[in-house]
């Protein structure tokens, strides 16, 4: 893994217990503190909020432009950061792209949170 390389979120039950039973490995920490960064914005939290709140749970990169008042290339970046890091999916239909959050992506950020 490089170091910039993101822990994609849906690997975090592979790689880390509860941070409150056991102490992380320093690479594993590094990685995941890089992952966990992804939800430290508030353009990205906003976002993650507004395609998981959308009717189906999906959304178009045209939809989430005005509600953030961001730029599309901006708003396109926090996406494929939030994407990078296992918590959006995206498909493309024609020329748009559609968001969707991964199934426990947010449960498996909880739980390595939780103390247990």
């Amino acid at each position: 893994m490089s170091d910039t390389e993101l822990l994609p979120i849906r690997d975090l039950q592979a790689c880390c217990a509860p941070i409150t039973r056991e102490p992380i490995e320093p690479s594993n920490a590094e990685s995941l503190a890089r992952s966990l960064k992804a939800l430290a914005d508030p353009a990205r939290l906003r976002l993650l909020s507004i395609v998981a709140a959308h009717a189906e749970g999906e959304a178009c990169v045209c939809e989430l432009t005005d509600p953030l008042a961001l730029s599309q290339s901006t708003v396109s970046h926090h996406l494929k950061v939030l994407v990078g890091a296992g918590f959006l999916t995206s498909t493309k239909r024609g020329t748009w792209h559609y968001y969707r959050l991964v199934d426990g992506a947010l449960d498996a950020v909880a739980a390595l949170l939780a103390a247990v």
